[in-house]
């Protein structure tokens, strides 16, 4: 099941440090690509993609059909939110950046067409979710009743040291009441060179066993099956970026929680914590 933990660099081409395509992962729709960029710019083409150009490190000047979008971007992931652009698919964008940095290209293959767009960092969703040692900062970017897109779901998780987050385990891999079909990666960066664990189970049906210490710059793949929990060692933060998309109609984010361990939300509540 190595095939589902990518470490840093394993998926590198040219300025890109990581390169995931729904062709390389055996999926339909969702993508990521972590642009390494000094001072000097680059040109690439959507394709049938819709994609989210996110800072990790650094600002960038996006131009994307005769629109120009400044993006102040942030020292480090750990910094806090930052702002992003949205780029429509059957489009080129040019990519600048004075001063160097990093950026995720979070994309989902798509039908419609929707215009680009700049997001504002001080109009995403910050939320605390969990209590005590399940507590963690949830920044959501692109998600339903957040930013629109067609397919495209995007959110970044801040887990402190010696918390899990993706906590209680929870899947999203059948179309039902209250569940979605969704396929997920995971980008990890993790504080002070530390790191991380990231755990993927499945069922007796559709088996997958994924246990993984993850370090900066790793990628694990969830296509199906519970996932979670992602714990930050202790003294180590730890970040993630979640990258989602569907075939279902419509665009949402619908879980279930493993049965086993799906009680651990009415915990939080006692403990002053959100679900």
């Amino acid at each position: 099941m190595s095939r589902y933990h990518l470490p840093a660099q394993s998926t590198a081409d040219g300025q890109y440090d990581t390169v995931v395509t729904p062709e390389s992962a055996g999926w339909g729709y969702s993508g990521l690509k972590i642009l390494e960029l000094g001072p000097w710019g680059t040109t690439f083409a959507t394709g049938d993609a819709e994609t989210l150009v996110l800072p990790l490190s650094g600002g960038c000047t996006i131009t994307c059909d005769g629109e120009l979008f400044e993006l102040e971007g942030r020292k480090s992931v750990f910094d806090g939110v930052t702002d992003f652009a949205y780029l429509p698919r059957g489009t080129e964008a040019t990519v600048t950046s004075a001063r160097g940095g990093r950026f995720a290209l979070a994309s989902a293959k798509c039908e419609r067409r929707l215009p680009a767009r700049y997001g504002k960092a001080e109009a995403v969703p910050v939320e605390d979710r969990g209590a005590g040692t399940c507590a963690r900062q949830v920044r959501n970017y692109c998600l339903p009743g957040t930013f629109d897109a067609d397919r495209l779901l995007v959110c970044e998780v801040i887990t402190p040291g010696g918390n899990w987050s993706s906590y209680p385990p929870h899947k999203h891999d059948e179309e039902r009441e209250g569940e979605s079909v969704l396929e997920e990666i995971y980008y990890f960066e993790v504080a002070r060179d530390g790191f991380a664990f990231h755990r993927v189970y499945g069922t007796p049906d559709r088996p997958i066993d994924v246990t993984a210490e993850v370090r900066s710059g790793d990628v694990v793949l969830v296509p199906h099956g519970w996932h979670g929990p992602s714990a930050a060692a202790p003294g180590y933060d730890l970040f993630y970026l979640n990258v989602m998309a569907g075939p279902g109609e419509d665009r949402a984010w619908l879980i279930s929680d493993d049965p086993a361990h799906a009680w651990i939300r009415s915990t939080w509540e006692t403990k002053g914590g959100a679900r």
